[in-house]
């Protein structure tokens, strides 16, 4: 018996069945070519990742014309969907379960990956830092600040991409509240310096997000629906006054819709900002609770079976491992993941990482 046996107990969301605890996280690797369109290679990668409990697809533009990384994968056009479909068949075929990430990059979409257009936020902030464009790193500029008006055309644009989620074959779906994205930019007071009802108070703060996800709500079972946050970190130059207490009040509120699962980022890749928002996430949220962030199998064990975690997240060791749950039930070594790979066109440093059974 191995000590990280409890990652491999089932578990129940809804009418799933879910085998393992061990999840993928959604991880941005720019496969999807210059239409933004899933295809063959991608549908490889995710089938040799379909142990995971649930795969979380990586972050997809709900809408045309918020990319905010070259080559990422979209979800509003008929050749969307039908790329998506031979994933979802692919993982389907292998017997996972996979969930589509629904994204608005929000201020991070640049004008040089979007036609030119100017970028939309709460507020009229850019973040501080570059990002890879067709013509080389370019500095993020200053974004436009959303409109009140303009609002419930990105709540139709997340409804309707959740509506095509469910014709390319998901599972169920994530809707993206973190790493300093739309939904994101307005949760946070750092980057959300409206007035009106999507600014000021935490409650207003977190009035789109909440609307989102309940728009997608009426077209999934609510326990097909999970939410993505990120409170404490700093990427994309996010900062929160209390992500503490951001945390707690939005795990309580989010009691109202049933979600499947709520997916906590546990820490900021930059360690600008620290503190334990598990904690008040598993005291006030009653659903699923879903770890990411830097765990190895025996911490990830660990908090499943101190309760604090019903679930973890993997990211990278899910990139290098097609087997992770294998290696981990194994107590095999991991293989290595290749960063110079991680947002190139090709196979390689994509589907040609080895298995056990491969080596």
């Amino acid at each position: 018996m191995s000590s990280n046996d409890i990652l491999f107990n089932n578990l129940s969301i809804g009418d799933m069945d879910i085998a393992n605890r061990i999840w993928m996280a959604p991880l941005t690797r720019c496969r999807a070519g210059l239409e933004h369109i899933p295809n063959t290679l991608m549908a490889e990668h995710y089938a040799q990742r379909a142990s995971a409990g649930i795969i979380v697809a990586e972050a997809t533009m709900a809408m045309e014309g918020c990319s905010a990384f070259w080559q990422e994968p979209g979800i509003y056009s008929d050749a969307q969907i039908a790329g998506w479909k031979l994933v979802t068949n692919a993982v389907h075929a292998k017997g996972g379960k996979i969930f589509l990430q629904l994204w608005h990059g929000g201020r991070a979409c640049h004008p040089a990956l979007n036609g030119g257009k100017q970028p939309v936020a709460p507020s009229s902030i850019a973040i501080e830092d570059e990002v890879h464009t067709p013509d080389g790193k370019l500095p993020q500029v200053v974004p436009r600040a959303l409109r009140d008006d303009e609002i419930p055309s990105i709540i139709a644009g997340f409804k309707q991409a959740a509506i095509n989620a469910k014709a390319a074959g998901f599972d169920g779906v994530e809707v993206h509240g973190a790493n300093g994205y739309l939904l994101d930019q307005f949760l946070r007071d750092g980057s959300n310096k409206r007035d009106g009802q999507y600014g000021g108070s935490l409650e207003n703060r977190a009035r789109l997000l909440l609307e989102v996800v309940s728009a997608v709500c009426e077209v999934w079972d609510s326990k097909r629906v999970g939410l993505r946050i990120s409170p404490l970190n700093s990427y994309n130059s996010m900062l929160d006054s209390d992500p503490i207490g951001l945390t707690a009040w939005l795990a309580k509120r989010l009691n109202d819709f049933n979600l499947g699962y709520l997916h906590v980022m546990r820490a900021d890749f930059f360690q600008t900002q620290t503190g334990d928002v598990l904690t008040p996430a598993r005291e006030h949220f009653k659903g699923v609770l879903v770890g990411n962030m830097g765990y190895n199998a025996d911490e990830a064990a660990e908090a499943v079976n101190a309760g604090k975690l019903d679930a973890v997240a993997f990211g990278t060791p899910f990139l290098a491992n097609p087997d992770l749950p294998a290696r981990i039930q194994a107590a095999a070594p991991l293989n290595t993941p290749d960063e110079a790979t991680f947002y190139t066109q090709s196979a390689a440093g994509y589907t040609d990482y080895p298995t056990l059974d491969n080596h």
